[in-house]
């Protein structure tokens, strides 16, 4: 029952969201064009429609740069990273990672650095790399206990999982 009402109101969402592309591309508003984009994408990487989700990612992606929202490309970025990651495409997992960094320390949004260096710990660990793996879990701990963030918890344990294993 929970799992045909969750289907129902996934469509419904989906729905929703193709209405909003209809009006926001009928009055111009690129900006929440590319935020829709972004949106609808995250809908289909969680139904597992993945060549769904790496296309609307990247149709949000180049709106978000010809506008200039860099915060928007750098989320973008971050959400590519997760699906290449989850397709285990590492390597562009990795260089999707350190592009969306790049731009979330140009603008300081700690936030979007502290989960973005997790991403890549857990990645380096993956590979073997635990010297790596701890470079990046070491300071995404310290900025999500500075930021009292319950993420915290999640990188302590990568953290610690690192240590075990080195």
């Amino acid at each position: 029952m929970i799992n045909l009402v969750y289907r129902h109101l996934v469509q419904k969402a989906i729905a929703l969201y193709n209405q909003s592309l209809e009006i926001t591309e009928r009055i111009g508003n690129v900006q929440t064009k590319a935020a829709t984009l972004h949106q609808l994408a995250g809908i289909y990487a969680d139904k597992g429609e993945v060549e769904q989700a790496i296309a609307l990612y990247n149709q949000s992606l180049e709106i978000f740069e010809r506008i200039g929202n860099v915060q928007g490309k750098a989320a973008n970025l971050h959400e590519l990273g997760n699906i290449y990651a989850n397709k285990g495409e590492l390597d562009e997992a990795i260089a999707l990672f350190n592009q969306s960094l790049e731009i979330f320390e140009r603008i300081g949004n700690v936030q979007g650095k502290a989960m973005t260096l997790w991403r890549l710990g857990d990645l380096a660990e993956q590979q073997g790399e635990n010297t790596k793996a701890r470079s990046y879990l070491q300071p995404a701990l310290e900025i999500l206990q500075r930021l009292k963030s319950p993420d915290a918890e999640g990188v302590r344990a990568s953290l610690d999982r690192v240590i075990r294993n080195s």
